[in-house]
């Protein structure tokens, strides 16, 4: 089997010996170990595996982070493994099981196109509570802000398609926030998921996997923030524009006309402005400029359609003057804010082809 295992490591111990003899017994012949910038005292281990034909190894002269030594591992196999079908990112400190390694190779190869992961069962009885929950919610956020379903955000056992190595060299990320980012972008590269269980392993987690939780769900909702800051920017200038032309208008004409006329000029100004960000910078789309204008304005007009009947029937009801029909636009802009980013999310920006994930 032409798949190759990269393994980042700082300070290692025995265990990364161990976890190496590991892989060899279940028949691994292709190891890329990457020395993130170790200090003097643990170059042992190193030194051991490199005597290895098995082993090769880089070195980083300083640390440089988890994800930046994921990366080196990447460059350094599309150069030097052309012909191989991936790599299968391992943690040097024995949390995963060979059997389990060998699992997720197996299944990569088998499906061919398809990111696998080697999920923990967060269910059993040894998993601290933390850790449970704190995937729980990170899990159920990457699923409603981001649309990617996993079981497992924080794993570090990844079987990879040499054909998706290029795009997630391009991913963000040198540290451990990688490892979110790369899930992050499967939606957005239209990457199917496969998620295989494996053996869960706990070597006194604490405080890091607090951090982690909070980390995490920090970077996937930063899609949502931006989205937010995309869309109140636009807001603004639709707001100023539909208020300044109702001031304009005041007492002149029906309520109908007033309230169409500053609400058309306002959105085409404020739809193109919205357009723009949320293609470029919110959800980075690589479907085709053509597709997703067409689809985020006809989005446009419903939104528009039912964000004006709803303040028409709310300044109705309400016999409300001229602030009336400035502040209902409030409430009625926030509901339709919640609904427009997971149509646009799911719909508007999405490529042709869909994600989808099996487990």
């Amino acid at each position: 089997m032409e798949v190759s295992i990269v393994i980042p490591s700082l300070n290692p111990d025995k265990k990364l010996l161990e976890v190496i003899h590991g892989l060899l017994d279940v028949g691994f012949q292709d190891i890329i170990l990457v020395n993130d910038g170790s200090d003097a005292a643990h170059m042992d281990p190193f030194r051991q595996a490199q005597a290895l034909p098995q082993v090769t190894l880089l070195t980083h002269p300083s640390n440089l982070g988890k994800g930046r030594a994921l990366k080196t591992g990447f460059s350094y196999f599309l150069e030097q493994r052309p012909e191989s079908a991936g790599v299968v990112t391992v943690d040097g400190d024995g949390q995963h099981a060979a059997k389990d390694i060998l699992a997720c190779a197996r299944e990569m190869v088998r499906l061919g196109d398809y990111l696998v992961l080697g999920v923990r069962d967060f269910s059993q009885p040894q998993v601290p509570r933390h850790n449970r929950w704190g995937n729980r919610l990170t899990c159920g956020a990457l699923r409603l802000v981001c649309g990617v379903r996993v079981r497992d955000t924080q794993t570090g056992l990844r079987a990879i398609p040499a054909a998706h190595l290029r795009a997630f060299l391009q991913t963000r990320g040198e540290r451990f926030e990688y490892e979110t980012e790369m899930l992050l972008e499967t939606r957005r590269l239209d990457i199917p998921i496969a998620q295989v269980t494996i053996d869960t392993v706990y070597q006194g987690e604490t405080q890091t996997s607090h951090f982690r939780v909070v980390r995490d769900s920090f970077l996937i909702y930063r899609m949502i923030l931006r989205f937010a800051v995309s869309s109140l920017g636009a807001t603004a200038v639709d707001f100023l524009l539909y208020s300044g032309i109702l001031l304009l208008l005041d007492g002149r004409g029906s309520r109908e006309v007033r309230l169409l006329a500053a609400y058309l000029t306002a959105r085409i100004i404020s739809s193109a402005i919205n357009y723009t960000v949320n293609r470029k910078a919110v959800f980075r789309s690589l479907a085709p400029v053509g597709q997703t204008l067409r689809r985020y304005y006809l989005l446009c007009v419903c939104q528009t359609a039912c964000s004006y009947g709803l303040i028409y029937l709310l300044t109705e009801l309400s016999r409300a003057a001229l602030a009336g029909e400035i502040l209902w636009k409030v409430p009625v802009d926030v509901l339709l804010f919640l609904i427009s980013y997971q149509i646009q999310r799911r719909w508007v920006f999405a490529r042709i082809g869909k994600n989808s994930s099996k487990s």
